[in-house]
């Protein structure tokens, strides 16, 4: 157990060293910024008030990962955000095939589009997702597979 200056550093250094990634998983969910920084700010809060004891800088990352997800899943099962269409209107000053990419991926259905992030952009392995994700890795592979080739025919016929 930390005592509270140790539980504050902890987190304030999660906040520098994975407020980016966790930002960019919680979007790859819902497709808007300012919701992807909301599930951020609520996975931080949850380390301060949950204080778990991390083996490793991994297990926190890993631990950090699975609860942006879970809160991103949680606020699209929430009757108010299902109402509302959450598309990215304000990506446009990326260049432009980065940006036709990225539309390409959150297009994509949750199942393809989270290991595909997870992926690509963290730089997770296959084992590393299936344990984020609590899959087997076989399985990953396979949403893995088919998110790539979703996304060759979404790019392909651009």
């Amino acid at each position: 157990m930390h005592d509270s200056s140790e539980l504050n550093e902890s987190v304030r250094q999660a906040v520098i060293n994975y407020s980016d990634s966790l930002i960019k998983i919680a979007f790859a969910y819902l497709k808007n910024v300012a919701d992807a920084e909301e599930v951020a700010q609520d996975v931080f809060l949850a380390y301060l008030q949950t204080a778990p004891d991390f083996k490793s800088s991994e297990h926190e990352k890993a631990w950090l990962i699975r609860t942006a997800i879970n809160k991103s899943k949680n606020m699209l099962k929430t009757g108010w955000f299902r109402s509302r269409t959450p598309l990215p209107d304000n990506l446009t000053y990326l260049p432009q095939e980065e940006y036709t990419i990225l539309q390409a991926v959150l297009s994509l259905e949750p199942k393809y589009r989270i290991p595909i992030h997870l992926h690509y952009y963290e730089g997770y392995s296959l084992e590393e997702i299936a344990e984020i994700l609590h899959a087997k890795p076989a399985t990953v592979g396979t949403w893995l597979a088919r998110g790539r080739k979703q996304l060759k025919g979404v790019i392909g016929g651009l």
